[in-house]
């Protein structure tokens, strides 16, 4: 029974009794219609651009910190500081670094410029430079899960962070219609032809132009091309590449608009069963040379197993999945490998029956490595069912599990990465265990892909000796 008005509520009884509806209706404002959504957005927005700034120089641009003797010799270049003092001393070409002369600081370019150096004159048995064999492609690392919250954008940009840190030279791909990746790198993405709609409209247009000169050949009219697929085939996926704050990373951003790919995929889809929807995205990353000018390419993914997931897993050579070390979590992480394996068998049962009809060798999807991560793990109140997730995802998994600290908060706060924020903001101490959660993270995901790299120049070079 209600409350009555006047009649006071008891103290022990929770907060959920004797609520009055009067004076609950009183507290309501007028009812909701669209047009408040639209304000409600406006004010979003305007918040959103504000908070997203707090990590930016005051000119509206994002610049990347410096990196002090210290950071540099411990954790960029393998080598003393007395030592990297003395061939800057007898090298006044190099980069001489900014400050007093017993705390220089560098900028990731002139880090890059010194690693080189020290790879072509250092001492032969150090690891100056970050391993990539010549001849073989980019490794392509989709980070997915259709369960949001669990750290993937997180872990995503703070891959290629500590990529770039290593050596190699990064392009994220930006498929999460919400942008979040994009914010974190600075980028700016007016609308969706920014993106990568474009390369999946490009690649449907270039499927119907083939089908054109078949249908040519045999007498029938050609299917038309609306103003999306004419201008989308002016679009060289290139041009979508925008520099980032990073020297040595690249971004291809998203923005709301690109949730509209979700829709018009499977309208094209559906007037050309032929075209391979899967593959556009790996097709635009060869048409544009981006395998082979970038060392690694990293796929953000929206929260759901849509048709931009299923663009990036088919590209992918590895799949990270990031989980937290709850029961939703690993439930929810447990259907997405169920819905992979549901989707991906359906597409090969489906192209193999119309292969073998016309005694084509059939296809399969097959990734180099899957690794599940455990994120946000808190040890004191997680530890047992981590071990549990661990023995039934088995090798699937990663060893180390990805510690919150305090430190990956407040870099989150400011719209950044820990390899981002001035160790100075913090204790050394308190730096150099919140940065270990990534760079630990970082060595097996490079573990993987130089294993996966090996395994492949053995696999070419086993072939170059058959032939």
């Amino acid at each position: 029974m209600a409350h009555k008005p006047g009649t006071p509520p008891k103290a022990d009884l929770p907060p959920y009794f004797n609520i009055d509806p009067a004076e609950a209706a009183e507290k309501l404002s007028a009812p909701i219609d669209t047009a408040r959504f639209a304000k409600a957005a406006a004010f979003a927005m305007r918040g959103r651009d504000d908070l997203a700034r707090r990590g930016y120089a005051p000119d509206g641009t994002k610049r990347l910190r410096k990196f002090s003797t210290w950071e540099v010799c411990r954790y960029l270049i393998p080598v003393n500081a007395a030592h990297l003092r003395r061939v800057l001393r007898q090298n006044p070409d190099l980069p001489q670094g900014e400050g007093e002369s017993g705390s220089k600081w560098y900028t990731l370019g002139e880090v890059l410029r010194l690693r080189d150096h020290f790879a072509e004159e250092g001492a032969k048995d150090r690891e100056y430079r970050a391993w990539r064999p010549e001849g073989l492609p980019a490794k392509v690392v989709a980070v997915a899960n259709f369960k949001g919250g669990v750290g993937k954008t997180s872990t995503c940009a703070h891959l290629a962070m500590s990529a770039a840190l290593d050596g190699y030279k990064v392009l994220v791909i930006d498929l999460d219609s919400q942008g979040s990746m994009t914010s974190i790198m600075g980028g700016k993405v007016e609308d969706e032809w920014q993106t990568v709609f474009p390369m999946l409209a490009r690649d449907y247009a270039l499927h119907l132009q083939a089908e054109n000169d078949v249908r040519a050949a045999s007498g029938q009219s050609p299917y038309q091309f609306d103003e999306t697929l004419t201008a989308a085939l002016e679009v060289s996926p290139r041009n979508l590449v925008q520099k980032t704050h990073w020297p040595n990373i690249d971004l291809i951003g998203a923005q709301l608009n690109l949730y509209w790919a979700e829709f018009q995929v499977p309208v094209w889809r559906m007037q050309s069963l032929s075209w391979p929807l899967w593959d556009a995205l790996t097709h635009a990353l060869e048409d544009g040379g981006m395998l082979a000018e970038y060392d690694i390419i990293l796929l953000d993914t929206p929260p759901a197993l849509g048709y931009l997931t299923i663009n990036a897993l088919s590209a992918a050579d590895i799949l990270l999945v990031p989980l937290g070390a709850s029961f939703l979590e690993f439930d929810s992480t447990g259907r997405f490998f169920d819905m992979i394996y549901s989707t991906f068998a359906s597409i090969e049962d489906g192209e193999n029956r119309v292969r073998r009809a016309d005694g084509l060798p059939e296809m399969r999807f097959e990734w180099d490595a899957v690794r599940a991560l455990v994120t946000r793990f808190d040890a004191a109140q997680q530890t047992d069912l981590a071990n549990v997730i661990q023995a039934y995802f088995g090798d699937f998994m990663t060893t180390y599990r990805q510690e919150m600290t305090a430190m990956v908060g407040q870099a989150g706060e400011q719209v950044s990465g820990i390899y981002e924020t001035d160790y100075r903001d913090f204790n050394r101490d308190t730096y150099v265990r919140g940065r270990e959660t990534f760079d630990r993270t970082w060595a097996e995901v490079k573990e993987v892909i130089l294993g996966t790299w090996w395994r492949d120049q053995q696999m070419m070079a086993a072939e170059r000796e058959a032939v």
